[in-house]
């Protein structure tokens, strides 16, 4: 596909895909394929009140990937 990361929609309009690395707020599942770690498990991080990298949208989570990054590189473990 090339750097452009361009391909087709349904329609058969193109359209550009952004790489989840670009991309500054993810779906679990793109944290869970973007970091290997389980839905489960992000489910019940962003489950927490004080989460400093889960942004609400209505009831869908959204994990703040730069906060995400930061939280992951200061953990031992989760």
């Amino acid at each position: 596909m090339g750097n452009n990361q361009t391909e087709l929609n349904n329609s058969g309009n193109r359209s550009e895909t952004v790489p989840v690395w670009v991309k500054p707020y993810l779906t679990i599942d793109e944290a869970t394929a973007y970091t290997g770690i389980g839905r489960d498990k992000l489910y019940e991080m962003t489950s927490q009140e004080k989460c400093p990298f889960v942004l609400w949208v209505g009831n869908r989570r959204m994990i703040k990937r730069r906060v995400f990054d930061e939280y992951i590189e200061k953990m031992y473990s989760i």
